[in-house]
C-alpha cells in the first residue's frame, strides 16, 4: 500500500479504532451467530450481470448523506424512501454508506434501505478487517467494497476470501493501473474504477477509459463517480461499459429515482 492520500490515511486510522471499539462491544462469535441467522444474500453480482446481459444499464444507486469533500449532500435523508425511489427508477442494486465519522453514515441506514425494497445492497465502507466482513453479513448486506488503495495484497486476499466464505459478493475498487493489476489477482468478477482522484478529489471519466483495455473480458467493469449527464452515460456505453455506481447526482435531486430514470432510461 504505497502512500495513500492523507484523507484516506485519516479514515483508516479512525476505522481501526472503530473496529477495536465494536469488537470489544460485540464479539466476533456473536456477530457470526447473527450472520448465520440472515436470509440468503440477494446476489449483487448476479443482479448486475442480468441487467447487462439484457442490454440495459446496470445502476448501483447510492444512498449517501454526506462526504468529506462535499459536506452534507442531502439534508432531508430518509434511506427507506430513497431506496424505494431507486427501485421504482430502475436501479439494479443499492450502495449504502455506513461510515459514521467521515460520511455521516450508519449501519441502520443499510438495514432500512434493504428492508424497503428487494434490491441487493452493497455495504459502502472502508473494510480493513475480517470482523467487518462478518459484520456486513450480520447487517444483511449482500456485498462489500474493497478499496485497493486502502489495503496491502495479503489483506485484500484475506478479506475477499472471508467474503466468499460467508456468501458476500465483492466489488474491488481501483484508481490506476498498478491498483488494477493487484485487483485482478482476486477471484471476483466485479471491478470498480473510481473516477475521483483520492488526492485532489477531482473527477475525470478518462480514468475509466485509460484502464479498460487492461481488464479481461470475464470481469464486469463498474464506473464510479463523475456521471452527471446522459452524454456521459452514452460515452461509457459506447465503450462497452454498462455498469455504473452513482451517488451525488441522484442525492441532489428532489426525487432520486426519477433522476436515475432520466439519465439511464430516458423514454
Amino acid at each position: 500500500m504505497a502512500n495513500p492520500p492523507t484523507i484516506l490515511r485519516n479514515i483508516l486510522a479512525r476505522k481501526r479504532e472503530e473496529i477495536a471499539e465494536r469488537s470489544s462491544a460485540v464479539s466476533l462469535s456473536a456477530l457470526e451467530q447473527r450472520a448465520s441467522e440472515q436470509a440468503s444474500a440477494r446476489g449483487f453480482a448476479a443482479a448486475l450481470h442480468t441487467r447487462v446481459a439484457a442490454g440495459d444499464a446496470a445502476v448501483i444507486a447510492e444512498v449517501k448523506k454526506a462526504s468529506p469533500s462535499k459536506g452534507v449532500i442531502r439534508a432531508d435523508f430518509r434511506p427507506a424512501e430513497i431506496a424505494r425511489s431507486y427501485a421504482r427508477g430502475g436501479a439494479a442494486c443499492l450502495s449504502v454508506l455506513t461510515d459514521v465519522d467521515f460520511f455521516q453514515g450508519d449501519d441502520a441506514y443499510l438495514q432500512a434501505a434493504r428492508a424497503a425494497c428487494e434490491l441487493p445492497v452493497l455495504r459502502k465502507d472502508f473494510t480493513v478487517d475480517p470482523y467487518q466482513v462478518v459484520e456486513a453479513r450480520a447487517l444483511g448486506a449482500d456485498a462489500i467494497l474493497l478499496i485497493v488503495a486502502a489495503l496491502d495484497q495479503d489483506q485484500m486476499l484475506e478479506l475477499a476470501g472471508a467474503a466468499a466464505e460467508i456468501g458476500l459478493d465483492v466489488l474491488v475498487e481501483v484508481h490506476d493501473r498498478a491498483e488494477l493489476d493487484r485487483a485482478l489477482e482476486l477471484d471476483t468478477p466485479l471491478v470498480g474504477i473510481n473516477n475521483r482522484d483520492l488526492h485532489s478529489f477531482d473527477t475525470t471519466l478518462d480514468i475509466t477509459f485509460r484502464l479498460l483495455d487492461a481488464i479481461p473480458d470475464d470481469r464486469l467493469v463498474i464506473t464510479e463517480s463523475g456521471i452527471h449527464s446522459i452524454d456521459e452515460v452514452n460515452a461509457m456505453r459506447e465503450r462497452d461499459v454498462h455498469s455504473f455506481l452513482v451517488g451525488e447526482t441522484f442525492m441532489r435531486a428532489d426525487e432520486p429515482g426519477e433522476k436515475l430514470r432520466e439519465l439511464f432510461f430516458p423514454s
